[in-house]
């Protein structure tokens, strides 16, 4: 069985290149999905605190590990969640999803976003006077996280951290405040979304991206990228599913790339890969040409994140801005 491409991330480490993503999965999908994608070949998981499904991610390791493989042959990826911003919770909410997950350490761990919630409150804090709003911490900067957060690499609980959904601005920032660089950045990415100054900053700095909704999303009234002519084409030209070519796409790339199903055929499906030539590769690129699209913006959200993470135009009314330093 073949276990796919893996890619050396700057830690030293190795993340295999297409991961199970666990991402807005129903009650008790996860843990059969996490079954059926390990012993598939499957050897890179993702998943978060903020998924609330870590306990089912766990049930799942009991049943294949060691039976189907090692710990050691999995990467496993979290992430650390909003409201555990301030260093002196950072290594505590790391505790908690180890415990959810029956393991002893994480492959990569991940600072989830730019953003940090008010503590002590549940993961998403209500704002004390304004309804439908997330109560924000503006006092915890993103350097003061990522200070605690590249400690724990030296209690061996974490083999290497990073972020996610950070910008180029935001990178800068808690580069030059500490001289360290993460591991990589999982940021959400398809041909609609391709962030071509962020990709070349990142092969500069030597960061690795993940991508996430690779498929991009289904938003109503928004065209699913599955549903574009050209995507199906080459899918038909090439005797693939569409998912298949747009994962493709994203490790055209140098993506890892984490495709989120929990149907059995899909999971099985996503993780073979295929291959794009150069013109088929510029042919769905040019998707993006035409149209910018980010499905996931949290001012959007309900509750709302009153704050700026990405610049984009549908953030111009946010309150606040990012707090890096």
């Amino acid at each position: 069985m073949s276990f796919g491409k893996a890619i050396t991330l700057n830690s030293g480490a190795t993340i295999p290149q297409i991961g199970l993503g666990t991402w807005l999965s129903k009650p008790n999908e996860v843990e059969n999905a996490v079954e059926i994608a390990v012993k598939n070949g499957y050897r890179h998981l993702d998943l978060a605190r903020v998924y609330q499904n870590q306990d089912e991610v766990g049930r799942a390791l009991k049943k294949v590990i060691p039976s189907v493989v090692k710990r050691e042959d999995l990467f496993i990826t979290s992430k650390l969640w909003n409201s555990s911003h301030k260093p002196e919770n950072v290594e505590k909410e790391l505790d908690e999803t180890l415990a959810q997950l029956g393991i002893e350490y994480l492959d990569l761990y991940l600072v989830h976003w730019p953003v940090a919630f008010a503590p002590g409150q549940g993961l998403f804090p209500k704002h004390p006077s304004k309804e439908g709003e997330v109560d924000l911490d503006l006092s915890t900067s993103l350097v003061d996280t990522w200070k605690a957060v590249i400690e724990l690499p030296k209690t061996g609980k974490v083999r290497s951290v990073g972020v996610s959904n950070f910008t180029i601005e935001q990178l800068k920032g808690i580069i030059a405040a500490t001289g360290v660089k993460p591991a990589a950045n999982q940021i959400e990415a398809h041909p609609l979304l391709p962030q071509d100054d962020l990709v070349e900053f990142s092969r500069k700095e030597g960061i690795h991206l993940t991508a996430y909704s690779p498929l991009g999303n289904n938003l109503v009234g928004k065209p699913k990228l599955t549903d574009y002519p050209v995507v199906q084409e080459i899918a038909k030209k090439l005797g693939a599913t569409t998912a298949q070519v747009l994962v493709a796409w994203g490790v055209y790339r140098g993506y890892s790339v984490i495709p989120k199903s929990v149907q059995e055929g899909r999971i099985i499906s996503n993780f073979k890969q295929i291959e794009l030539s150069k013109a088929d590769y510029d042919e769905i690129t040019k998707i993006g040409h035409a149209q910018h699209t980010r499905f996931n913006i949290p001012y959007n959200y309900s509750p709302r994140w009153d704050i700026d993470v990405f610049g984009e135009p549908e953030e111009k009314n946010a309150t606040n801005k990012v707090k890096i330093q």
